[in-house]
């Protein structure tokens, strides 16, 4: 799969969020560059738009996204 569409303006991916998590390099590897329908961030995004992202959202943290969603 293709880089992220996302990858230009995510907080996430460009090193901006704080409390990174030591393993955010195999995290990006995982949802930035490979398989990104799984990553919480792109599927608020996708659902709701960029503005609805949270910045403390972690690509790992699909329950959250979901609760986000589901709120709308």
């Amino acid at each position: 799969m293709a880089d992220c569409e996302c990858l230009g303006g995510c907080i996430f991916f460009n090193d901006k969020m704080g409390n990174m998590p030591s393993i955010a390099s195999i995290m990006k590897q995982n949802y930035c560059k490979t398989n990104n329908s799984g990553c919480a961030r792109y599927m608020v995004f996708k659902a709701l738009g960029k503005e609805k992202v949270p910045g403390d959202l972690f690509p790992n943290n699909v329950e959250k996204a979901k609760q986000i969603i589901a709120k709308g």
